[in-house]
């Protein structure tokens, strides 16, 4: 099966190609040129559009769909405080549902590879991980999920109450389970399970460490929040007597099978070392914005050589998911903390939501547009309101970010179409997650 896609501009990630177009044959890229076009089993033709390498969301909680809006004007351990035990009510369906409505936002930003870090599995709710697998298949979307978790509660001296906490045993052999049922480490996967212990403040170190012994002995990534606020700098000073990014050392928690979370409050030595090691960071700009957490130090990271990734974070924190405005606010917020407008440019920004987010997955067939790599695609129009007549199309899709994409391409498969998705009804979604939404909030 082959299907051909032409542009107006089309971005590899590398290259601007004016009237481009791209072979895809058998959900990868077979060729790529401008002008006449090979022959065809199916023809996409977006001549007002840019098309570009599909955006990767590299830090995503989708279950927090059923729990936006909650503490507007909170800081994260306030916020979490609030919300762990609304939480600690979740079963399958919420939790499909949540994902839907996230998975479906997503994909109709022009995303087409996701993390997930679920780290909430409450006790005698089963088929949470399973809900999320079977979700991105259905939607046909490229998926990462995290099993994390939570092991060290408030008895403990941890933040988490005690209730949305798990044993070590416990989560190292569901852990294992999910691995052995949904990961597929080939070229092209559609599914890659990473270990995900949550945060210093939430796991004790042995889970951590164990975590990275499991995830290495099957060759998995490994991901976890850092040096998100100063709270957690307090915390981990405090109990531990060291800041986060030197507790990740310690553990073993550093290396090209890491990402972080955040990794806004690194010091000049952090950022060389975060570099130097190959571990990456997603930047979550609106999600840092929203709780005052501080701002990532990212053109800085970018200049040392780090891996830097964006992402949307859990909607109860960000609740617009759209990668697309991710990179527009990283773009923006770079130049507003170094008081320049050449902190960061367009393109830059662009790379950040696409090879960079691929780069911290650890997907080198994903990110970039060229032969043997995923033909996942973004197609954003140009012709619009927003964008009509703009010198500069893929700077100008950075400065006024698209509320959604025109066509999408996940594996070769059109999943988005003239802005519609195939794959799902956006309405029956939209009811879906307002009935389970609903349903947590009466249940406090």
């Amino acid at each position: 099966m082959t299907l051909l896609l032409k542009a107006g501009l089309l971005w590899t990630g590398v290259r601007e190609i004016e009237d481009g177009w791209l072979l895809v044959r058998d959900g990868f890229v077979d060729q790529i040129g401008s002008g006449a076009a090979p022959h065809a089993d199916e023809v996409v033709d977006e001549p007002s559009c840019v098309a570009m390498p599909g955006l990767v969301n590299a830090h995503d909680h989708m279950y927090q769909w059923a729990t936006r809006g909650y503490v507007p004007d909170g800081t994260l351990f306030e916020w979490l405080r609030a919300l762990y035990p609304v939480w600690a009510r979740m079963d399958a369906e919420v939790v499909r549902a949540a994902a839907r409505a996230a998975m479906a936002k997503l994909l109709l930003s022009g995303c087409t590879l996701s993390t997930d870090h679920h780290y909430v599995f409450p006790r005698g709710k089963p088929g949470l991980f399973e809900a999320l697998v079977e979700t991105a298949r259905g939607l046909g979307l490229r998926f990462h999920p995290c099993r994390g978790s939570m092991s060290l509660g408030e008895s403990k001296g941890g933040l988490p109450p005690d209730t949305v906490v798990e044993e070590h045993d416990a989560i190292l052999a569901h852990t294992e389970e999910m691995i052995e049922r949904f990961h597929d480490p080939n070229p092209g996967s559609m599914c890659r399970v990473v270990v995900a212990p949550c945060s210093p403040f939430s796991v004790t170190p042995e889970l951590m460490r164990d975590s990275a012994a499991l995830a290495r002995k099957h060759r998995l990534r490994l991901h976890t929040h850092l040096a998100e606020t100063l709270d957690e700098e307090r915390f981990c000073v405090e109990r531990l007597g060291v800041r986060p990014f030197e507790l990740m050392e310690e553990l073993g928690w550093t290396g090209d099978d890491v990402w972080y979370a955040h990794g806004i409050h690194l010091s000049d030595a952090e950022v060389d070392r975060v570099a130097e090691v190959k571990t990456g960071i997603a930047h979550c700009p609106s999600s840092n914005m929203r709780l005052g957490a501080g701002t990532c130090r990212v053109e800085e990271l970018v200049r040392a050589g780090a891996r830097v990734g964006l992402g949307v974070d859990g909607a109860a924190s960000n609740e617009d998911a759209n990668l697309a405005m991710e990179a527009h606010q990283a773009l923006l917020l770079a130049r507003v903390r170094n008081a320049s407008p050449q902190a960061l440019d367009a393109r830059t920004a662009w790379r950040l939501a696409t090879k960079g987010g691929a780069d911290c997955l650890g997907r080198d067939d994903c990110g970039e547009l060229a032969p043997g790599r995923c033909a996942d695609v973004a197609c954003f129009r140009v012709d619009d309101l927003a964008h009509a007549g703009i010198k500069d199309p893929l700077a100008g899709l950075a400065l006024a970010p698209p509320a959604r994409a025109q066509t999408v391409l996940v594996n070769g498969r059109v999943v988005v179409k003239d802005g519609r998705l195939l794959t799902a009804d956006e309405g029956e979604v939209a009811r879906e997650i307002g009935a389970v939404s609903t349903r947590l909030r009466r249940s406090e």
